[in-house]
């Protein structure tokens, strides 16, 4: 038995704490990137206790007057410690509901004398102490001024206390507040999760802190610079043996050892029936999952990731334990609580019979970022939300470094341009994007602070930084790191501590860190960098995917960067090179290609003059492999969207597809595939998609015969080291049943009906499911759908779940795709969680696009307070409904929608819905001006 921990072999409880824990779970963490408001609006009540409600006193006005409208809490009192005891109810009360009941005292420090104190609560039932929301009482012969009034204020979720004199510069205070709130099912603050296991229903209460529900958990300072030591202790009854007795309950109180210095929002508590699996870390799951070994893979790689990032930042791991746990309803991919890390079950857990190679490195990447973030964002903390780009884009590149150590076969570090490279680009290059950092007074309320949890921190986050790395190189990165790990352990920072710390390790540089990567974070976008062979002339501008839109945002560099260029000529690597100006010269290449950008260490686009185009074309067309596999990826990516900007033509980007029947690697073919898809996207509803299909059919047809042989006939599983193998005969198939191959049709349908005769057999290999499960419904009808909702409901394992809830959106049947957009608000039938994904499933299919555009325009007020504004998800859902929108009547539609809904507002996903309108512009015109041309080339090269 660990430390402050009550052993029951039943009941889990994990605690974030550094105390160990033996067969009770208790947890704390959190990140989200989706969040979701509570059905519930009744307030909490419960026997025996006397909650109270104070009257919002609220304003409206938009210049706040008083200090509780501003959404930041002063500077005047900092929290030094919380003692914390809750006891959630796992079964309904009289009123039908699940509550949970607490006590917090927090002791906090008085910076500036006030008579104020403002503390975060919400969505709590506070309890009236002689006619007052808390208790003030003075520490160390400190003697507090009476409280002269309190009240909750809902609009900026503070609990105001206003006393009779002021609170003593260097005294300490504690504030006592006893409460009620509803363990509800909104994946918010302390909530519920359900799950049934061998016919019987069981509860979970579990939480979700981040980015600012600690305050619907317990009144707290609820800002990651109020770091504090928290006191755990939980009251719980499930097959515990009992050990004392509350409110005429029997009830187990476990108390946890005191956390290290740290911000609520990385706080996390589950109380949970889970089982676990033990090596050097613990994982937690459902008793039957862990059973079946599904927490074996992630409990394998974590040990070894934990090491490797212990010798990476040269610093040891700041706690006493480490746990894990997969939940059944989490909104985000998973949370970096310290200590214990909170994930989706599809991010945790992998079945080596069921789940595929893609399901094993979601778990590899998703737990190497949780874990770097222990280190770098739990240890030392941003100090407010606007920096939020270095703690998730600082994870975001570290990972594939965890991962790759982790599984050194699958070559992971190159996947970055896909995932986060070529994704980011795409949003990046809007007139409609922000800077990495950007202004404190620009984050303030909770929807602008979920809003940030986007693309631009993770993905741009993490390729700024890999291009810092690579021209430091790794060593003096890690060096620099370790430097500033070491300084502001237990504290915060902003920014520019890092360039500070990286500065100090001695390099030669063109100039600061700071002056050459503020250009990279203060600004928004990337430049394009065009080379001219004839004369070594080299220019730079900032890259606009509509070149007719207009950027309103200033730039404090007037939209000019630092750019180093690393480049080859003739196959040979050359000399690094620094643009430090709009123009500059030296790079010439005589008659050879020249490559610039190599490996893509550089976050902007090139471009080239026409002769040195027309020789890497010639390059591919005839040795591809000479040029490096990774930049085989940039030259298809960069002419694509250079023709889309209007800087090169579009045949000359559609031509870098010609020697793609030749290619066998995953990373060019992916690539293009999300290029062309762009193209599928625009004509797929029109006249000229057949032309379009014909040419794609001609290319992906070499690949898919490729897979034919060498699985012979699809008999065996291809032998390779590295998953992208296999990741490209998913490809294979995917794009060759699209493009109507008649062969992989008949595949798709064969497989699936001999699982359908079979239902406890299937015949299909776990990493062709997600394609052959799709591929056979949209070419089938209402007997494969309804047998795959069979499989969906009966399914134990959740990647498994996952592939079928996607597959299903792949009916060409509207009525089915109706009745599965129905299905996707009723919790009984998709749970709340996946909801907003099933929604985007079904607008990604050219079929239920207008029937999920017309679903969610009129669930819109429903969607929005039932599933939260401020989740992340939201941004992710207007994405996916308007990525099609081409016409000016959709954008005519989508303006309306915008006005319609002012009322509702659209929360997390407002800049999406920005973009969204952006985007479709530019469509409109792009295929005005291109279509004819682009089918009339489809159609001569299909010949």
């Amino acid at each position: 038995m660990a430390k402050g921990f009550y052993v029951s072999k039943s009941l889990g409880l994990v605690g974030l704490v550094t105390g160990a824990a033996a067969l009770v779970t208790i947890v704390a963490l959190s990140v989200v990137y989706d969040r979701e408001k509570t059905r519930n609006t009744k307030s909490p009540a419960d026997d025996g206790v006397t909650a109270t409600m104070a009257v919002s006193i609220s304003t409206t006005q938009s210049v706040p007057k008083d200090p509780w409208d501003h959404y930041r809490l002063p500077d005047a009192l900092s929290p030094v410690s919380y003692n914390i005891t809750l006891w959630p109810r796992l079964q309904v009360n009289q009123d039908g509901l699940y509550i949970f009941t607490g006590q917090s005292a927090v002791v906090f420090e008085c910076k500036k004398p006030t008579d104020l104190i403002l503390i975060h609560s919400n969505k709590l039932n506070l309890t009236l102490i002689n006619g007052r929301h808390a208790r003030l009482t003075g520490l160390g012969g400190a003697t507090p001024p009476t409280i002269k009034d309190s009240w909750l204020q809902v609009e900026t979720e503070f609990l105001v206390i206003q006393l009779n004199g002021k609170l003593s510069a260097g005294k300490i205070y504690m504030l006592f507040t006893e409460f009620k709130g509803e363990l509800a099912d909104d994946l918010e603050g302390f909530y519920r999760s359900e799950y049934t296991e061998d016919g019987v229903l069981k509860v979970v209460a579990t939480s979700q802190m981040q980015p600012t529900y600690a305050r619907k958990a317990f009144p707290c300072f609820d800002e990651p610079a109020m770091k504090a030591v928290f006191h755990i202790t939980f009251s719980h009854r499930i097959h515990s043996t009992i050990n004392t007795t509350k409110d005429g309950f029997e009830v187990t109180m476990t108390r946890f050892e005191p956390t290290e210095r740290m911000s609520t929002y990385l706080l996390a508590f589950i109380v949970s029936d889970f089982d676990h699996v033990t090596g050097s870390v613990r994982i937690w799951a459902r008793r039957k999952a862990v059973s079946e070994g599904q927490g074996d893979y992630a409990l394998n790689v974590t040990g070894p990731m934990l090491r490797f990032y212990e010798k990476y930042y040269n610093t040891s791991y700041p706690l006493s334990k480490s746990d894990q746990i997969a939940l059944p309803d989490f909104n985000a991919g998973a949370m970096e609580n310290w200590g214990l890390i909170t994930y989706r079950e599809t991010a945790l857990l992998f079945d080596s019979e069921i789940s595929s190679v893609g399901n094993k490195e979601r778990v590899t990447t998703v737990v190497a970022h949780e874990l770097a973030h222990m280190w770098f964002g739990n240890l030392v903390t941003l100090r407010w939300w606007n920096d939020l780009w270095l703690n998730e884009g600082f994870a975001s590149y570290v990972e594939y470094l965890g991962a790759d150590y982790a599984e050194p076969t699958w070559n992971i570090k190159e996947q970055i341009i896909l995932y986060d490279v070529h994704k980011v680009f795409a949003v990046d290059a809007l007139a409609s994007s922000h800077p990495l950092s950007r202004k404190e007074e620009e984050v303030n309320r909770p929807a602008e602070i979920s809003e940030m949890f986007n693309t631009i921190s993770y993905s741009k986050g993490a390729a700024v930084l890999r291009m810092l790395s690579e021209f430091l190189t790794e060593p003096v990165f890690a060096r620099g790191l370790s430097s500033y790990l070491n300084k502001f352990a237990f504290n915060n920072t902003v920014y520019t501590d890092l360039w500070d710390h990286l500065q100090k390790v001695k390099i030669r540089l063109p100039d600061t860190v700071h002056n050459i990567m503020n250009r990279w974070v203060l600004q928004m976008g990337f430049p394009v960098v065009t080379i001219d062979t004839t004369n070594g002339k080299i220019t730079q501008k900032h890259f606009l995917l509509d070149p007719d839109s207009v950027v309103e945002r200033p730039s404090p560099y007037n939209y000019t960067w630092f750019v180093p260029i690393k480049w080859m000529k003739g196959g040979v690597e050359q000399e690094q090179h620094w643009l430090l100006q709009r123009a500059g010269t030296s790079i010439t290449s005589g008659s050879e290609w020249l490559l610039v950008n190599l490996k893509m260490s550089g976050y902007y686009r090139v471009n080239y003059n026409l002769e040195n185009w027309e020789r890497l074309l010639n390059q591919l067309n005839t040795d591809h492999l000479v040029i490096p596999v990774i930049n085989r990826a940039q030259i298809l990516d960069d002419a694509f969207n250079l023709a889309r900007a209007k800087i090169v033509n579009t045949t000359l980007a559609l031509r870098t597809t010609r020697y793609l029947y030749q290619e066998r690697d995953y990373i060019p073919w992916e690539s293009a595939i999300r290029n062309l898809n762009y193209y599928i996207l625009m004509f797929d509803r029109g006249p000229g998609y057949g032309a379009l299909q014909a040419y794609l059919k001609k290319q992906i047809t070499p690949l898919f015969e490729h897979f034919r042989t060498i699985t012979a006939n699809w008999t065996k599983v291809p032998v390779a080291t590295s998953p992208s193998l296999r990741y490209n005969q998913i490809n294979a198939i995917s794009f060759a049943c699209m493009t109507g191959v008649e062969a992989c049709r008949v595949l798709t349908r064969s497989w699936f009906r001999e699982w359908m005769r079979n239902p406890h057999r299937n015949p299909i290999h776990p990493n062709l499911k997600s394609t052959v499960y799709c591929n056979a419904i949209a070419a089938g009808g209402v007997e494969e759908w309804d047998f795959a909702w069979m499989m969906l409901k009966n399914a134990t394992v959740a990647t498994e779940a996952a592939k079928l809830r996607g597959a299903l959106a792949c009916t060409k049947a509207p009525w089915l795709l109706n009745r599965y957009l129905e299905y996707s608000l009723d919790p009984a039938q998709i749970r709340k969680q996946d909801a907003t994904a099933t929604i985007s499933n079904v607008a990604s299919n050219v079929v239920g696009m207008p029937l999920a555009w017309a679903f969610v325009r009129a669930r819109w007020s429903y969607i929005f307070s039932e599933y939260g504004g401020g989740s992340f998800s939201f941004s992710n859902l207007i994405n996916a409904v308007t990525r099609r929108f081409s016409t000016e009547f959709e954008l005519k539609q989508l303006k309306q929608f915008k006005e319609d809904n002012a009322h509702v507002g659209s929360g997390s996903g407002t800049l999406a819905l920005e973009q969204a309108i952006e985007k479709t512009s530019a469509n409109i015109r792009w295929v005005a001006e291109n279509q004819q041309h682009i089918i009339n080339w489809f159609t001569s090269e299909s010949r």
